[in-house]
């Protein structure tokens, strides 16, 4: 049974800097594609980056300059690296992953978060 936990979250002031984690568990291997949404209070939830197979990265014109996403395949882990942030940036964040579909790092960033075959609970980020 596949789980994605992400952490990290918190409370920062305009201009900080955070970076969340989403570790994978419960897997045998790790083929194609993460990503990472949010979803503000009131809005629908949004892709802000999405990553391929080979580590391409894709990143929302919201995020992109401030927003890294870094992947270790050996860990299962994705990180997302947030400076200078922005009181617009609070939401909660949650990370996806799918392991069956092969997408491009643009696809993996416009999918559907119901279309991800593995989904986190996501955490908190507040920027006052």
């Amino acid at each position: 049974h596949v789980q994605l936990v992400e952490s990290g979250g918190g409370a920062v002031k305009a201009g900080g800097s955070l970076t969340l984690s989403c570790e994978a568990s419960g897997y045998t291997s790790v083929s194609c594609c993460m990503g990472w949404f949010r979803q503000a209070p009131g809005k629908e939830r949004e892709g802000i980056a999405g990553v391929d197979s080979d580590g391409s990265i894709s990143y929302a014109d919201s995020v992109k300059g401030r927003f890294t996403v870094s992947r270790d395949h050996a860990k299962a882990t994705l990180d997302l690296e947030m400076n200078t942030l922005k009181p617009e940036d609070t939401a909660m964040y949650y990370c996806a992953a799918d392991w069956s579909r092969h997408m491009s790092a643009p696809q993996a960033l416009t999918s559907k978060w119901d279309d991800f075959e593995y989904r986190g609970q996501g955490t908190q980020v507040t920027v006052s």
